[in-house]
């Protein structure tokens, strides 16, 4: 996988560590899936923006290290970790119990919902399983938001997509009934012209055993120094403003929970 280099301003411009040493590099490889926004997307100038990215950036210029970021398809992002491709994921991942026996992670940077969008129209308003048994409901494949899907729907029909977009594409041509996603990813959605088509009807509580433990930077088994730097540069630029700034620029609600 090629990576664009994205220099940091006031960043220290040391060579990079071998990947064994990442706890204390002075440079990190850090992959995004690139194809989720408002999260992590690519814009018109072909430069990774989105609040994973605003987030990752701030946390390298707290650890005074230098961030080469990359994408990677998201069912290949932990294998090309694990496989040293890069050294840190910043991706809208989920801490989870399944993830953390590959890997480790940080403390959580944000932590949202689970939200239902139909379209306009529609004559679901609720999120109920009662309300959506029988019906169709998208989400992208290998997510926490499709395991919340397939157990707590089991009434209902689960399609999985690859990328967020494709299944935006089929609701919004009446191939879905529902989507389900994080509330931060369809907020932005529905309120561009793009989402124009559909609404929000309601988000679903978050439960730890399904939604995991937040949203963390993901880091090779062994760097758990590297997890701990991460961790500590998160609690920094919440507490000196710089999580809020990125924060507000996104998201209507303060996307950082618990």
């Amino acid at each position: 996988m090629s990576f664009t280099r994205l220099a940091l301003a006031a960043i220290l411009s040391i060579s990079a560590v071998s990947a064994s040493q990442a706890g204390d590099a002075t440079k990190l490889r850090v992959a995004t899936e690139g194809a989720y926004p408002p999260f992590n997307y690519t814009g018109a100038d072909g430069v990774l923006v989105g609040f994973d990215v605003e987030i990752g950036n701030a946390l390298c210029a707290q650890m005074k290290v230098e961030c080469e970021w990359g994408t990677q398809e998201w069912d290949g992002m932990i294998p090309g970790l694990v496989a040293g491709k890069y050294d840190a994921i910043i991706a809208s991942m989920s801490i989870t119990e399944e993830r953390l026996e590959r890997i480790s992670f940080s403390r959580s940077y944000y932590n949202t919902p689970s939200t239902i969008v139909v379209p306009k129209g529609s004559e679901i308003t609720e999120v109920t399983v009662a309300a959506l048994s029988g019906r169709l409901i998208g989400a992208q494949g290998g997510t926490t938001h499709s395991v919340v899907a397939e157990e707590i729907y089991t009434d209902s029909n689960i399609s999985l997509y690859p990328t967020s977009e494709e299944y935006k594409l089929d609701l919004e041509n009446g191939r879905l009934d529902a989507v389900i996603d994080d509330l931060g990813a369809l907020e932005g959605w529905i309120n561009s012209e793009a989402g124009s088509c559909c609404k929000i009807i309601g988000t679903l509580p978050i439960q730890t055993e399904l939604h995991g433990q937040g949203i963390g930077v993901g880091v090779r088994k062994g760097q758990e120094e590297l997890a701990d730097r991460f961790s500590q540069a998160i609690l920094a630029i919440r507490e000196n403003g710089t999580y809020t700034k990125i924060n507000d620029k996104y998201f209507s609600q303060d996307a950082f929970g618990e």
